[in-house]
């Protein structure tokens, strides 16, 4: 309708039988009817939003609107947005992933997302449980205090006006402070399953790039992966072990062509750009060092708990495996997982199996 009429105004103002020939009769009819009273109510109500301090309603016709939705296919009509709108224009990668992630997917996130906002790019993700809500921490944080640096963004998929989950309000408030939450539903939408696939769109059309970092084989993050591709923007997958079921779909992209990372330095160097590789290797050094120190601390006073971490792993093992490679006994053993589990070293996965953190 917006190609063969115009602005919206021009379609309101159109005979029944111009937009027939454009429309489905039922919807010209539409169109051209009085407004109903939840109609008015809903008009009304958006109104007084805009009127708070941070909202904005962007239009397709509006020099706000990100260029970048501009070159997707179906770019959606309106945007409402809380908080800092000029995010919407800046370098963005989306990071997506399980809403059930591990321990490590959680880190995982938080650190990328933190290191890629300091180095100028917003983070975008869906404020869903999960790596959503570990990529918008980490990206705040990674922006506190920095002029130059990136924040994050959530695209949700109810209203503006509606925080969903409702476990995350505390982190909605932060990111409408400090970042910006963009909805293209109404005001007072719920939270229906079908509008969560939809936004992926905007997730992946508002970044550059789209890093997947936990997902299973039938993830929803492979929607977003997919319409990323289909826009032509860079897939990005981090790989995990081959008995993590949250490592299948990142491996299945990676067979697809998207390109495997095990740092944010490997994404910075693919969009070449926001760093000179002196930065980035002292910073990746950096984080290498930090790591490698919180994992040496906490067990530098026994041989035994530096011998139990090699004999973990990396991949997730079971009990009595591991009692067998250590040639302990299970009450020792169990203390000694206990210890290192309180120092954030390890996780117990579901079935019992252990896995290392660093």
């Amino acid at each position: 309708m917006l190609a063969a009429f115009g602005l919206p105004a021009s379609i309101f103002s159109t005979s029944f039988s111009a937009l027939h020939k454009v429309v489905p009769e039922r919807i010209a009819h539409a169109l051209l009817a009085a407004p109903s009273d939840a109609t008015l109510a809903l008009i009304e109500r958006t109104l007084e939003w805009l009127q708070q301090a941070g909202n904005r309603l962007l239009t397709l016709a509006d020099a706000g609107y990100p260029q970048a939705l501009l070159d997707i296919s179906d770019p959606p009509l309106m945007l409402y947005v809380k908080g800092r709108a000029e995010l919407l224009a800046r370098p963005a990668l989306a990071v997506v992933g399980s809403r059930n992630a591990t321990a490590q997917g959680i880190a995982n996130a938080e650190r990328f997302a933190e290191i890629l906002s300091q180095r100028g790019l917003t983070v975008i993700s869906g404020l869903a449980l999960g790596i959503d809500a570990a990529a918008h921490q980490g990206a705040l944080r990674g922006a506190a205090g920095k002029a130059e640096a990136g924040s994050t963004i959530a695209v949700i998929g109810t209203g503006a006006d509606i925080v969903y989950p409702a476990r995350n309000r505390g982190l909605a408030h932060q990111i409408a402070e400090a970042g910006c939450i963009v909805s293209e539903y109404p005001l007072g939408m719920p939270g229906i399953a079908a509008n969560f696939p939809r936004r992926n769109r905007i997730v992946s059309g508002l970044a550059r790039g789209v890093l997947v970092v936990e997902a299973a084989a039938q993830s929803g993050s492979l929607i977003t992966a997919r319409m990323a591709a289909e826009q032509g923007r860079d897939v990005f997958a981090i790989p995990g072990s081959i008995h993590s079921p949250l490592a299948k779909g990142c491996h299945q992209l990676i067979k697809q062509g998207a390109k495997l990372v095990e740092s944010a330095q490997d994404i910075l160097e693919e969009l070449r750009t926001f760093h000179t590789p002196a930065q980035a290797n002292s910073e990746a050094g950096s984080a290498d060092d930090e790591t490698q120190a919180a994992v040496e601390a906490p067990v530098e006073a026994t041989d035994d708990d530096q011998k139990l971490l090699r004999q973990l792993g990396y991949d997730p093992v079971s009990f009595d495996v591991l009692a067998a490679r250590c040639s302990s006994d299970a009450a020792s053993l169990n203390g000694r997982l206990l210890a290192l589990e309180l120092a954030g070293l390890i996780e117990v996965l579901p079935g019992g199996l252990y896995r290392r953190l660093d």
